[in-house]
């Protein structure tokens, strides 16, 4: 197993090597007819002049041989209006995303139904404004908007926190956060919780004083590994555990379970000669992912692929053999809803099936 990473490359976004990616041991898909709705997927023109869109995704899923029925886009600072009222100019992703999803559903590169939903951006504290960037969004998504995310991590140490952190702790205690929230929650939409787990705690705070909105706790709550934290692997797996365990009283919250590569950073792509093997990956993801199903449930856990991010670390199929690996004991139904079920009920999807 390698050590936890103290550079700053962990918690940020890579450009994926191709060629180191193709050393990746050949695996066979793991039950490769069980469907799947990934619910974690960006599609993107990174500064980094990386570019993701669904033609590259269509390669992705096609060579993983899982069967991918349908993706949710999240959002990621892409393609944001250059002009216009700032609380406006995050419509620019959505209405890329819904662009991405016309393209899926043409055929000529994929039958994934590739935005299937679309999670946006909007700045929830912005009083009386929210209410106009909600409905510009839900105009711009035609029909596909489920969901806004609002980045709230937050750490004081400045290489965990990152270029696209929070500006403050605690954002989402805030009154006018919590407005937000019912206003999102009134217009039928998800909330995704986006925080390091030394925040989970927020998490369950907000949950508890909005038990009518739905949230969404992404990438199994991002323990952290790297940095400061580096060495103190099980001081963070004791205080992830507690606080996941509070969290799932709420009733209203659902687990993305996965995005671990880039918050554990205990697979070090950067020194490692070969991408690392679904075996080896559900050796370290375990302990961060059996507890959520443990915890909250199959139907409140989804897995999710973190794509591309989680590319600069490994392939789209070794994620998805990762999570069949260790969700093996589970029964049909419980991986039935890990795997698309709580993803489609969450985000209300209604596509049809992959042809």
């Amino acid at each position: 197993m390698s050590t936890p990473h103290k550079s700053s490359v962990f918690g940020q976004t890579q450009r994926p090597n191709e060629e180191w990616l193709s050393r990746a041991l050949p695996e066979k898909a793991i039950a490769p007819d069980l469907p799947i709705v990934d619910p974690h997927v960006h599609f993107w023109h990174h500064k980094s002049g990386y570019k993701y869109f669904v033609e590259e995704f269509a390669r992705d899923a096609s060579e993983s041989g899982h069967n991918i029925e349908a993706t949710v886009f999240i959002e990621c600072n892409a393609f944001y209006r250059a002009d216009g009222p700032e609380h406006l100019k995050c419509i620019g992703e959505t209405e890329f995303a819904a662009g991405m999803g016309a393209m899926a559903e043409s055929r000529k590169y994929t039958s994934v139904h590739a935005a299937a939903g679309i999670v946006g951006f909007a700045d929830l504290t912005i009083g009386e404004r929210v209410a106009e960037t909600l409905h510009a969004h839900l105009d711009a998504a035609n029909g596909r908007l489920k969901g806004i995310r609002q980045r709230a991590k937050w750490d004081p140490d400045p290489i965990v926190r990152g270029p696209t952190g929070a500006d403050r702790a605690g954002l989402y205690l805030e009154p006018a956060f919590g407005n937000g929230i019912d206003m999102l929650t009134s217009m039928g939409l998800v909330f995704e919780a986006s925080i390091f787990h030394p925040q989970i705690p927020d998490v369950t705070a907000l949950a508890r004083a909005h038990p009518d909105a739905s949230v969404v706790l992404i990438h199994s709550g991002s323990p952290v590994g790297h940095s400061s934290y580096a060495g103190k692997e099980d001081e963070t797996h004791a205080h992830w555990l507690a606080s996941m365990r509070e969290l799932a009283g709420c009733p209203n919250v659902s687990i993305k379970m996965g995005g671990l590569l880039m918050c554990l950073g205990n697979f070090d792509f950067t020194t490692e000669s070969t991408p690392p093997t679904s075996a080896h990956l559900a050796e370290l993801w375990r302990p961060y992912i059996e507890p959520c199903v443990e915890l909250f449930g199959a139907q409140r856990c989804m897995a999710a692929s973190n794509f591309p991010v989680e590319k600069a670390g490994c392939t789209y199929g070794a994620i998805w053999n990762t999570f069949k690996r260790i969700t093996a004991g589970c029964s049909d139904d419980e991986k039935a809803s890990i795997f698309s079920g709580t993803a489609k009920r969450v985000y209300q999807l209604d596509y049809g099936t992959a042809v």
